[in-house]
């Protein structure tokens, strides 16, 4: 078996995905921008990371092109599947060259694409990924379980199998996560159809309600044990709705009650931790809806938690 090329630890590359077709609100394709504004490849370099930025991979406007019936159960279906693949080869590249891979979105949607890449990479490897998913929501709708078509509600059932093939099968192969390999942490709202695939898969979900009676140390350690049992490491996805709207006021899908400034940075300084972090993205950055930046900037500041940043 070939030996895997291990992500160097001094070296990321940075890339965009200005995806907002996957949600119903406009505004969090500016996404990469605000991370990218706040500085985030500056402070890389000043923890000591070589830092390449590829810039943002292409995404259709929604202003160019024509709803049709099928948008009713996966909108823009055709769009998104395009970018995601794009992506995904773009992440399996950066990983063929040595580096983390750091994507900034965007929609969660994107996450099709990032996990894709990864997953393809250690594949030809012989070897299984790992996901660690921050969300206020579980992402694992379908089509058919969807009430709004919003592709970005249906990112993790993709990975695991369950959607369109034109998503389900990007990079040749699928499923790209076995449910045995997966955490969900922080969810507060869940749909019902949701809550039946999670139940049938046996999924392992952390609520607010857990991290709320046993902490977010403890529910981190577990979930990095449980993700690295059968794999070689991890892929981290942060949906910034994690976060109370109080501490990140610019996304789309606010739900009350979410983590805790400390909480959220507490949970990526764990993942660093941890060694097995093999790439990681920061999704559903709205500027329309963010105050001076604050939650662009919280954003920047959570993925440098999660490459090393530490407090002393």
């Amino acid at each position: 078996m070939e030996e895997p090329l291990s992500p160097s630890p001094r070296k990321v590359t940075i890339v965009g995905v200005p995806m907002d077709l996957g949600a119903d609100r406009r505004g969090v394709d500016m996404g990469p921008s605000v991370v990218r504004i706040a500085g985030l490849s500056a402070k890389l370099t000043e923890l000591g990371y070589t830092v390449e930025d590829l810039g943002n991979i292409p995404v259709a406007l929604a202003e160019m092109r024509r709803a049709t019936p099928a948008d009713a159960r996966h909108k823009y279906l055709a769009e998104v599947a395009k970018s995601n693949a794009l992506l995904a080869d773009c992440v399996e590249g950066i990983l063929d060259r040595g580096a983390v891979p750091v994507v900034l979105g965007g929609d969660h949607s994107i996450a099709i694409g990032s996990v894709a890449g990864v997953a393809g990479y250690y594949r030809r490897r012989g070897q299984r990924i790992g996901i660690i998913w921050i969300d206020a929501h579980a992402d694992i709708n379908t089509p058919e379980s969807s009430p709004s078509g919003n592709i970005h509600g249906m990112p993790l059932a993709v990975l695991l199998g369950y959607g369109p093939e034109v998503l389900t099968h990007i990079g040749g192969f699928a499923p790209k996560l076995h449910p045995e390999d997966c955490v969900i942490i922080g969810v507060r709202q869940i749909d019902e159809g949701e809550r039946q695939l999670a139940r049938q898969l046996g999924l392992r979900i952390y609520t607010m309600r857990d991290l709320d009676e046993r902490g977010m140390s403890a529910i981190m350690d577990e979930a990095i044990a449980w993700v690295t049992r059968h794999t070689v490491g991890f892929h981290a996805t942060f949906d910034m709705d994690f976060v109370d709207p109080y501490y990140a006021p610019g996304v789309g899908t606010p739900v009350p009650g979410g983590g805790t400034y400390r909480e959220s940075h507490l949970a990526m300084e764990k993942i660093h931790d941890s060694g097995k972090m093999l790439s990681v993205e920061m999704v559903e950055i709205n500027a329309v809806l963010d105050a001076h930046n604050r939650t662009g900037e919280l954003g920047a500041e959570l993925l440098l938690s999660a490459l090393g940043k530490k407090i002393l």
